[in-house]
């Protein structure tokens, strides 16, 4: 039925239906569900500006003698704004902050995690703005003076700072002698006089001590012409020597010749010759982290060996060191087995050194 009465307009009233089901569908407040009454449009929600995170982060396992030029080789491509390395007591902990350019770097330096500077594996981990400033104002407390931060590790960017803490050091606690600890086991006297070449030493004056079977212990008295040179010569401690890097302390010829007395110091017959005398142990490095006695015992798979005779190194934290000890039948079969020198294990490149029992059982001795 359609109505057409005195107002009625002149359309048809079939439009009129189609008009109101438009608006029906469009949600009308009249027509749809909600037409007692039409709500207010929920307020728009509110954000809270989050700054982003300071860019740095902190570095644990570093080289003793690292400089800042490794830290930015070690993040090539990314912006490094900072680098401070942490100090306890004058000496370097191995740990550092890097400041990099912009907060999405930091995302990009967490994945350089476990890479190595050197021989040695680095972590990286986050860090924040307060850490950061922390740090400073340790350094600058533990800075001979109160002086500015040092921007280096134990090699070269860090002697100007150790050599202001020599300073401050009593004369009275050097008498001309200083002893060498952590030397490679081949070290001769000559390799020393080298290390000390700034420094009016012959050889005579070098006294590498030995182990109770007559070998080398890794370490060694030196004596200096005056207190002044042995003090002096400390600026080299926790340089490197070979592959190692060697801790310094003053010493007395009271104890040199305590050492002496009770027949410590090596005998010519060993001086320098460990590396040269054939034994059936070989020393790996720069294997991955993830190798197991099971990929070396592939990686030697001309020679018979054991799980028992393998001896992967492991750090203070028990993650593996990258070495490892691999004892063989006999001398002459380790000596073969260096022909595998810079062969592939995986992605990387191994290096075999000839070794020794006793470097074997010192690291064992050690809980590597």
């Amino acid at each position: 039925m359609f109505y057409r009465g005195k107002y009625a307009d002149g359309g048809d009233a079939r439009e009129m239906g189609l008009k109101r089901q438009r608006l029906m569908d469009h949600g009308s407040s009249y027509y749809g569900p909600n037409y007692m009454y039409d709500p207010p449009p929920p307020p728009p929600p509110t954000y809270s500006y989050v700054p982003p995170p300071f860019p740095v982060v902190r570095l644990r396992g570093l080289p003793f003698d690292c400089a800042e030029t490794e830290i930015v080789d070690f993040f090539h491509g990314l912006d490094v704004i900072d680098v401070l390395f942490v100090h306890k007591s004058g000496k370097f902990t191995g740990e550092a902050y890097c400041v990099l350019g912009y907060p999405l770097q930091i995302d990009f330096a967490l994945q350089r995690n476990r890479q190595n500077i050197g021989r040695r594996y680095v972590e990286v981990f986050r860090s924040r703005k307060d850490e950061y400033y922390k740090a400073i104002a340790n350094e600058v407390l533990d800075a001979p003076g109160g002086s500015p931060p040092r921007r280096g590790g134990g090699g070269g960017a860090a002697a100007p700072p150790r050599a202001r803490s020599l300073e401050e050091r009593d004369l009275s606690e050097f008498k001309g002698v200083l002893r060498m600890r952590g030397l490679p086991f081949s070290t001769s006297k000559e390799e020393v006089v080298n290390f000390f070449k700034d420094y009016k030493i012959s050889e005579d004056k070098v006294h590498l001590i030995a182990n109770s079977e007559g070998r080398a212990a890794g370490e060694a008295f030196v004596e200096f012409a005056s207190a002044e040179d042995s003090k002096a010569a400390m600026a080299k401690d926790r340089m490197t020597l070979g592959r190692r890097y060697v801790e310094l302390f003053p010493a007395s010829r009271e104890e040199l010749e305590e050492a002496t007395s009770k027949g410590r110091l090596m005998s010519r017959s060993f001086e320098g010759t460990e590396e040269s005398e054939p034994t059936p142990v070989l020393r790996m490095r720069g294997l991955p982290f993830s190798a197991g006695k099971d990929d070396i015992i592939d990686f030697f798979e001309n020679f018979k060996l054991s799980e028992e005779s393998i001896h992967i190194t492991y750090n203070y934290e028990g993650r593996p060191t990258g070495e490892a000890f691999v004892e063989f039948a006999n001398a002459e079969d380790a000596k073969a087995a260096l022909a595998k020198d810079r062969m592939t294990l995986g992605s990387r490149y191994i290096e075999l050194f000839q070794s020794s029992p006793e470097d074997l059982n010192e690291s064992l001795s050690r809980g590597r």
